[in-house]
């Protein structure tokens, strides 16, 4: 889920003057701050969209799973999926985009689906650096310059990243839940009592008891993050265990860990990504144009939107789907995520 970095902690507590006039710049003519329109736009999808032919490329330390689809000179857009969904998050804002005419590229994350390592003495790391030079690795695999990215949950955080460190590869940035960058100083600090309870299972996983279970009941944990996290959301067995699949990869449990246990500061990373955790631990501001988004019933830990919106200094709007809309907001309001999507490619 999203993380509990320092500066989050504080601003969810308290919103600062400066973010409540940043959230007022706007986004060129558009208002600075939207709803969602009716609910037509917002609801779930009964039928299950089928995803486009997943290919494979070598990118980086990975052969990674995806999904390129649209028209081959069309703008790319890159979507970034999050713990513990995958790639049919998307499934039914793909044909939108690709009907708008862009080129649309949804990878499988490491530890998720068809992606894996190409060796087996690559660190099986989930720490937020090593997720975002993944994404660098795969639109340099696949020659792309620049894309639109967008993203929700890990995968907010790693579009956050790739706009904050490589802003020349972002033309504009859609990110659920704002900004998430983080460090393991910042989570240090405790949060209160009932914040601390909201990230249970992060330190369910700090444990042994924890890697089992979750190696033993993978789905079921699954299903009930799903439930508590857009508790408003009536998904059904088959959406759920089409995405499922994709947590049974070799490596899903020891990237999900990892990933946990590193923000807690209880295992380490990897070197390589040491300059780039220092850039991130400064907490940058993110220069290229976005929209970020909100669901009304998101029941994972979030920041409020007006304590992140000074971290956005280039054009900039917030936008909260209505209609109980949970945190898997682009699956939960498909819609809304591709117009968000669409407007910041054409700002």
């Amino acid at each position: 889920m999203s993380s509990i970095e320092n500066p989050q902690r504080r601003l969810l507590l308290q919103a600062t003057a400066a973010s409540l006039a940043a959230l007022e710049l706007g986004l060129n003519a558009l208002p600075a701050h939207a709803s969602a329109p009716p609910a037509a736009l917002t609801a779930a999808p009964r039928n299950l969209t089928p995803l486009p032919p997943i290919k494979q490329i070598d990118a980086g330390v990975l052969n990674i799973g995806y999904i390129d689809t649209g028209p081959v000179n069309g703008k790319p857009v890159l979507l970034l999926h999050g713990w513990p969904y995958d790639i049919y998050s998307f499934a039914d804002v793909i044909p939108r985009l690709t009907r708008a005419g862009f080129r649309v590229l949804v990878p499988w994350l490491r530890g998720y689906g068809s992606t894996t390592f190409l060796s087996a003495d690559t660190p099986r790391n989930g720490q937020q650096a090593a997720l975002a030079v993944d994404a660098i690795a795969f639109l340099d695999a696949l020659d792309i310059k620049q894309a639109v990215i967008g993203g929700f949950d890990w995968g907010a955080r790693t579009a956050n990243i790739l706009a904050a460190l490589w802003p020349q590869r972002c033309k504009g940035l859609v990110p659920v839940s704002g900004y998430l960058i983080g460090s393991q100083q910042a989570n240090k600090k405790p949060l209160p009592p009932a914040a601390e309870l909201a990230w249970w299972y992060q330190f369910y996983f700090a444990t042994e008891r924890g890697e089992a279970g979750y190696r033993e009941h993978t789905d079921a944990f699954a299903k009930l993050i799903w439930r508590t996290a857009s508790p408003q959301w009536r998904f059904s067995d088959a959406e759920f265990a089409r995405s499922a699949q994709a947590l049974h990869n070799a490596d899903h449990v020891a990237i999900t860990l990892h990933n946990y246990r590193w923000r807690l500061g209880i295992v380490s990373g990897e070197h390589r990504f040491d300059a780039l955790e220092q850039q991130l631990a400064k907490a940058p501001v993110i220069t290229v144009p976005t929209i970020t988004l909100e669901g009304d019933a998101n029941g994972a830990p979030h920041p409020d939107p007006a304590s992140y919106a000074g971290k956005f200094s280039g054009r900039y709007q917030h936008r909260t789907a209505t209609g109980g809309i949970g945190h898997n907001l682009p699956q939960e309001a498909p819609a809304f995520f591709a117009q968000a999507l669409i407007d910041i490619a054409r700002a």
